[in-house]
């Protein structure tokens, strides 16, 4: 009886951990996005969120998908901010073309660690 109360009470709190946000730091709208992303398909390459200080704001971007896809550039409140890159000319929507030389303090917030079959 104390081995099946062990096991029941240890799925519930990896059930628990396993549905907490990824950082207490991410905004609700970043947790939502990685919802999003782990609930399709693995991306080519797997999806990432990123977030950088871009002109005295905090951005988060997200790299292009595949073959001549735009990126997705959001402000912190999760507003779409347009392309840095992708494309057919791979230069975005041309509204961000300093955004690979004036963005600062990079870090990773998010990778899809899943391997594509």
């Amino acid at each position: 009886m104390k081995t099946r109360l062990f096991v029941l009470f240890s799925l519930y709190f990896f059930i628990i951990g396993c549905s907490q946000s990824t950082s207490p730091d991410n905004p609700d709208w970043v947790e939502d996005l990685i919802v999003q992303y782990k609930n399709e398909p693995v991306g080519n390459p797997p999806q990432s969120i990123w977030r950088y200080n871009y002109k005295n704001q905090i951005v988060y971007y997200v790299p292009p998908q595949c073959c001549d896809q735009f990126s997705t550039l959001y402000d912190e409140k999760g507003n779409e901010l347009g392309a840095p890159d992708g494309g057919i000319t791979g230069s975005g929507d041309g509204r961000f073309t300093d955004f690979f030389t004036a963005r600062t303090d990079e870090k990773l917030i998010w990778q899809d660690s899943r391997q594509r079959k």
